[in-house]
């Protein structure tokens, strides 16, 4: 029950009372444009259903395109490579504007799609001044876990994990791919040459493919970002514990 109350006159509603401000957010959330979206989730079949609750909260942006993509039973780095092909080659598919990757042990925020939404490139072509490839911060899992921020882009190309900047857009040389969005105008830029993923071991070195897409983007000369506001679990199976 409510308190009683006499009703009397004309009220605008909360944002019309502020249409500058509302103007704003909209303007900061980019949810008047084209956010299609194609989520890729590599997996070994078996998810936690902690993680499975998580996705099943994840906020997609309203009105826009939203479609999740399984791959399972793939090596990680070909399963992002045959996904990325089968949605290039795609008629409808290869329209679309970004990608976003989820990992079956990450657990995202409800807002953390839209935030990512926010911090990367939305220009027409993508371009060398915005981040073409935007990440929410997860650490690695244990008592000694490192943030998956990997490298200062002022000095020379290379991964070291990076302290992490709170609640900023960090930007970086890369990322992990637990929850990560990219523009698909990445997979189209003749300055990144196939294979896109790849994991290497061998004698050529080790690497995981994430870094090794990476190196090709930062190669290229476009910008990589971990938005930090977006803060990822990473979930062990064996332990219960999200790291």
């Amino acid at each position: 029950m409510t308190d009683p109350t006499i009703i009397i006159g004309e009220d605008a509603g909360f944002h019309n009372r502020d249409l500058k401000r509302a103007q704003e957010r909209l303007k900061t959330g980019k949810q008047y444009t084209d956010l299609s979206t194609i989520c890729v989730i590599p997996t070994r079949g078996l998810i936690p259903a902690r993680v499975t609750e998580s996705w099943l909260n994840l906020q997609a942006p309203m009105n826009n395109r939203f479609l999740r993509m399984f791959v399972q039973g793939m090596e990680v780095g070909d399963a992002y490579e045959q996904a990325v092909e089968l949605i290039m080659g795609h008629p409808e598919l290869s329209k679309w504007r970004f990608m976003l990757t989820m990992e079956d042990d990450n657990m995202p925020p409800v807002d953390g799609l839209l935030k990512l939404l926010e911090s990367i490139c939305h220009c027409k072509k993508l371009c060398q001044e915005h981040y073409a490839q935007v990440a929410g911060l997860y650490f690695t899992k244990g008592e000694a876990g490192q943030p998956m921020i990997y490298g200062n882009p002022k000095e020379m190309l290379a991964f070291q994990p990076q302290i992490p900047i709170v609640d900023k857009l960090q930007e970086c040389n890369g990322t992990g791919m637990g929850f990560t969005l990219f523009r698909l105008d990445l997979f189209r830029s003749a300055k990144i040459e196939r294979p896109w993923f790849k994991t290497v071991q061998g004698k050529e070195g080790m690497g995981t493919q994430d870094l090794y897409f990476m190196a090709k983007v930062r190669q290229a000369g476009y910008r990589i970002a971990s938005d930090n506001r977006v803060k990822v679990a990473h979930f062990d199976q064996e332990t219960g514990i999200a790291w």
